[in-house]
């Protein structure tokens, strides 16, 4: 179906809008929605940015992989797996809380090692916290920079610490993310661009989206066994969900990327699923 003949989706604004209200608060819900080619199909408030939360290590594994691509780095080296950081702020050393990550594998690992692919794996498929800072020690902030300068990204997408610096967060350095950027990024993947390393960066990054294990967003508003490759991410007030879909073809439809960003202050169940209903939307008008 040409994006022409898409129903608008003014009703799911209303929607929207009526969960975020019209209070001055800070709650903000944005979206894009658009083909792999880029072209935007519908969008809201997609500038707008939101704390990243996990989404941040989309652009973190594609810097791994171009430097994987690039030779600087191996997937097979072994990389230590410690639980204590140096701040980004001033070098203070903090610690992580086992209890706040989802990836039990890499902090069974603690004292040994684990290969700079499982990291990579953990990173994405199991939202791992500890497998995203010992990654970042590995890849490098400037890396992950420029990814999201040869990606196009706007200054709304920074990353500039890791998780649970919260000396860094203290000093006001932050992650964060728009919709039209994670979308930005998800599409060149999707179609192999060169400015992200072509064919060789992209088809393992999307393939790695694609085992995700975090499925209760944006997958779980489309029809069951849609092939979706995604990374979402959470904490309290905070739930995103970046989403590629390759719906089969025997559906009549054709790719598309959907990203949803909400700064709400609802329960994480709740929020997970006010995403999934936007991805119910979409798939309706579409």
């Amino acid at each position: 179906m040409p994006p022409s003949s898409r129903a608008p989706l003014a009703a799911l604004d209303a929607r929207l809008d009526a969960v975020v209200g019209q209070d001055g608060s800070p709650a903000s819900i944005s979206a894009w929605w658009g083909g792999l080619d880029g072209e935007q199909w519908w969008s809201r408030r997609d500038d707008v940015p939101h704390y990243a939360a996990s989404t941040m290590k989309l652009p973190l594994v594609i810097a791994a992989q171009r430097l994987v691509v690039a030779g600087r780095l191996r997937p097979d080296e072994a990389v230590a797996v410690d639980d204590r950081f140096a701040s980004v702020a001033d070098g203070s050393v903090f610690a992580m809380d086992e209890d706040d990550d989802q990836d039990p594998d890499t902090w069974a690992a603690l004292g040994g090692t684990r290969t700079l692919a499982q990291l990579m794996e953990h990173a994405v498929i199991h939202s791992g916290n500890l497998a995203t800072n010992l990654l970042l020690g590995r890849v490098g902030l400037p890396a992950v920079a420029y990814v999201l300068a040869d990606a196009g990204c706007s200054s709304g997408t920074v990353v500039g610490r890791g998780i649970e610096d919260a000396v860094a967060r203290r000093a006001g350095i932050t992650n964060t993310v728009t919709a039209a950027d994670l979308a930005r990024l998800l599409t060149l993947v999707a179609r192999r661009d060169p400015a992200l390393g072509g064919p060789e960066v992209c088809e393992p990054i999307e393939a790695v989206l694609a085992r995700q294990t975090h499925v209760d967003q944006i997958p779980a508003g489309l029809p069951a066994g849609t092939p979706t490759a995604s990374k979402s991410g959470w904490i309290p007030g905070v739930s995103h969900d970046a989403c590629t879909i390759r719906p089969d073809a025997a559906s009549g439809r054709e790719p598309f990327v959907l990203v949803v960003c909400t700064t709400v202050d609802l329960p994480m169940d709740q929020a997970a699923r006010l995403v999934a209903s936007v991805a119910a939307d979409v798939w309706a008008a579409g």
